[in-house]
């Protein structure tokens, strides 16, 4: 079977698209988004962060973060991301404006407030399709170390998905299976387009 996925967190900058990079290499049909107002990154203090819109892309984010501190955002790991994210694609992506990109089979997010955000817009959206969309949460602290643990998790089930013959007759045992493989607790529901 050969579903689509969409990976979703907050600023679609690094666990959203720590798990994209993942996916795309191994040949997965999968996309990447956000759900906040606005795509933020670290800056010097936390009173401080670099705010950006969604669309500007990743390339601009490197230089401008580049130009302002090289050393700072080395160190701290956000040049290096935003170097992966431009191997992946242009610039991220905002969820609530995604209807243009068609539909999706599988949504995981690694936020619990960014699942609420996924199920609140799906519910919104007219229901012409009637296609289910199953949409998991898979909890990640956003930084680097766990983004690159939650990147092979959501392989990692998202590969158990697309070998059942029918995600719908099997996602209970899929989910029960990857929490006792992986001591994780999952969070899912089923919505439609």
């Amino acid at each position: 079977m050969k579903l689509r996925h969409a990976m979703v967190c907050s600023s679609n900058q690094n666990r959203s698209m720590e798990a994209h990079a993942v996916l795309k290499r191994e040949g997965f049909d999968v996309a990447s988004y956000g759900t906040g107002q606005h795509v933020k990154l670290p800056g010097p203090s936390l009173r401080e962060p670099n705010v950006y819109d969604f669309g500007t892309p990743y390339k601009h984010m490197f230089e401008d973060l580049r130009r302002k501190d090289t050393e700072l955002y080395r160190r701290n790991g956000i040049l290096p991301m935003l170097k992966r994210n431009l191997g992946v694609k242009l610039a991220p992506q905002r969820w609530q404006d995604n209807a243009a990109d068609g539909t999706f089979d599988v949504v995981l997010t690694f936020e619990e407030k960014v699942f609420d955000a996924v199920i609140e817009d799906l519910h919104s959206r007219n229901h012409v399709l009637l296609k289910p969309v199953l949409v998991i949460n898979l909890e990640v602290k956003d930084n680097h170390e766990e983004a690159a643990i939650g990147g092979r998790l959501a392989l990692q089930l998202c590969q158990e998905i697309e070998n059942t013959e029918n995600w719908e007759d099997s996602v209970d045992d899929v989910i029960m299976n990857f929490e006792r493989q992986n001591h994780r607790k999952l969070v899912y529901s089923i919505s439609y387009y």
